[in-house]
C-alpha cells in the first residue's frame, strides 16, 4: 500500500520474515512485527531499546515521549515491554499517521498518543519534570532538522525531563571529524548533563557514515558497555564529553547544516 503525504510517498511493504517496512520515497523509515513488536529490526533502534533496559526494568510504565512518529517503532516497543506506560508522540505528518494507523494499527490500550505537531512546537506544551525518557528521532530529507539540535531545543527538553530523566538522541554523520555529532554532543552536555554516545567504532573513526546514538542525564547512567559488546553488530560505548571535546555548542541563532546521509546508508 501506498499514499501520498506532507513527507512524501509513504508505503507500507511486507518482509519475508513477517515484518512490515514502511518507506518514504523509497527510504526505509521504520519496520515492525505486528506479532512481536518487542522485535527491533533496525541496529540504531535496537540501541535505543538498550538504553530503556538499561533505565527501566521490563514490566515497570515509564512516561516517554517521542519526537518523530513513523510507523512508531519504538513506542510499539516501550508498549509491548512496559504495558501501562504514557507515552506521548510528537510527529507533524498527520496524513503519515493516519496512514499508518490504517495499515499497521496500534494495539487496543497501547498508551501511544500522536500529537500533529512539529518537535520544537510540540515540546513548549509539555509540562515541568513530567518525563522519563525523551527520545529524539526525527528527519526531513534524510537530515535531523536543525531546530531540534540547538541549546534552547535542549533546554526545552531539560525543562519536561525529571530529575532522573533520560534523553536519547539519534543523529546521523560521516564527515571526518564528525564535526555535527560533536558540536550537539557539546550542546546536549551543557543543556542536559553528562553521559554516553553508542556507535560502531568504524563510524565514531569517521570511516563510514552511520547513526550515532548520544544518552545524557542529570543522573548517572548504566553502563552499556556489555550490551555493546554482545549487539551485532557490536557498538562502542564513549564518555559523551570525549566526544564533545571541545566542540562549540549548537544555537537557534548558529549558521550551521545538518549533514543528510546517503541513500544506501540511511537509518540503516
Amino acid at each position: 500500500m501506498e499514499r501520498r503525504t506532507g513527507s512524501g510517498l509513504a508505503s507500507v511493504e511486507a518482509e519475508h520474515d513477517g515484518t512490515f517496512v514502511l518507506r518514504i520515497d523509497g527510504s526505509p523509515q521504520s519496520q515492525v512485527d505486528l506479532a512481536d513488536p518487542s522485535r527491533l529490526s533496525f541496529e540504531y533502534m535496537r540501541r535505543i531499546g538498550d538504553v530503556v533496559d538499561a533505565i527501566a526494568p521490563r514490566r515497570q510504565p515509564i512516561a516517554v515521549v517521542h519526537i518523530g512518529g513513523a510507523a512508531l517503532s519504538l513506542p510499539r516497543y516501550v508498549a509491548a515491554t512496559r504495558p501501562r506506560s504514557r507515552q506521548i508522540v510528537l510527529e507533524p505528518d498527520e496524513d503519515l499517521t493516519e496512514f499508518v494507523r490504517e495499515t499497521l494499527p496500534l494495539p487496543k490500550r497501547s498508551g501511544i498518543k500522536v500529537r500533529p505537531v512539529t518537535g520544537r512546537a510540540g515540546i513548549t506544551e509539555l509540562y515541568d519534570d513530567s518525563t522519563d525518557l525523551l527520545i529524539l528521532d526525527a528527519f526531513e530529507h534524510e537530515a535531523v532538522p536543525s531546530n531540534l539540535v540547538t541549546a534552547e531545543f535542549f533546554a526545552e527538553c531539560a525543562r519536561v525531563l525529571r530529575p532522573t530523566g533520560v534523553l536519547v538522541a539519534n543523529l546521523i554523520d560521516g564527515q571526518a571529524g564528525l564535526p555535527f555529532v560533536r558540536r550537539t554532543a557539546a550542546t546536549v552536555l551543557s543543556a542536559i548533563g553528562s553521559g554516553t554516545v553508542l556507535a560502531e567504532r568504524k563510524i565514531l573513526r569517521g570511516k563510514a557514515f552511520g547513526n550515532v546514538i548520544l544518552v545524557a542525564s542529570r543522573h548517572p547512567l548504566p553502563d552499556l558497555t556489555d550490551s555493546g559488546r554482545r549487539a551485532q553488530p557490536p557498538y562502542d560505548v564513549m564518555p559523551l564529553p570525549d566526544l564533545a571535546g571541545k566542540a562549540a555548542p549548537l544555537t537557534d541563532g548558529a549558521s550551521f547544516t545538518p549533514p543528510r546521509a546517503p541513500a544506501s546508508v540511511f537509518r540503516s
